[in-house]
């Protein structure tokens, strides 16, 4: 009798650990894909800002890129998240992001280029930060691999964004 209850209790205590494991799989993922689609989406909305309000051509440039880079890069993490029951994209740019907006709205002409170059140095070093720590850290084979490809490209999203900024005179 003693023996059967050691054999269910380790038996249960296995399955446990096993759920547990997979309970912070799926944070360790949903965290991420929550927080790089907001960023993503954060990315559109200051884009299409930049795109009505900036001055300069370059600024322009950028923002549809930014535009089409990242609409891309978040469909990509939606089919990821769409394969696992658990994992979905956030709905809505992060507070953080949405105050940057707000700030970028009440800017207008070379002063709203500039802002926008500034926000966009702050915001992929901010979105790079969470790429290289998931692929360090992360747990999700798939999202590890989607990050590690995508890097590159928010590397060179980072780069053009610190040469407006400083065409545009920032001090960052």
């Amino acid at each position: 009798m003693i023996r059967a209850n050691k054999t269910l209790w380790s038996g249960t205590t296995a399955l446990l650990f096993g759920v547990a494991a997979n309970l912070a799989l799926a944070a360790d993922g949903e965290n991420f894909v929550d927080e790089a689609s907001a960023k993503g989406m954060a990315e559109i909305e200051t884009a299409r800002m930049a795109l009505d309000k900036g001055t300069s051509e370059d600024v322009k440039s950028f923002a549809q890129k930014m535009i089409d880079d990242h609409t891309k890069s978040n469909q990509k993490l939606a089919e990821l998240a769409g394969q696992h029951e658990d994992l979905e994209i956030s709905d809505e740019a992060t507070l953080m992001d949405k105050a940057k907006a707000m700030i970028l709205k009440l800017r207008d002409g070379e002063n709203f280029d500039q802002a926008y170059a500034n926000n966009q140095v702050v915001a992929h070093e901010q979105t790079i930060e969470l790429y290289r720590e998931y692929v360090e850290d992360g747990e999700n084979a798939q999202l590890k691999q989607f990050a590690e490809s995508t890097l590159p490209e928010l590397e060179e999203h980072l780069k053009h964004a610190q040469e407006l900024a400083s065409k545009h005179g920032s001090k960052q």
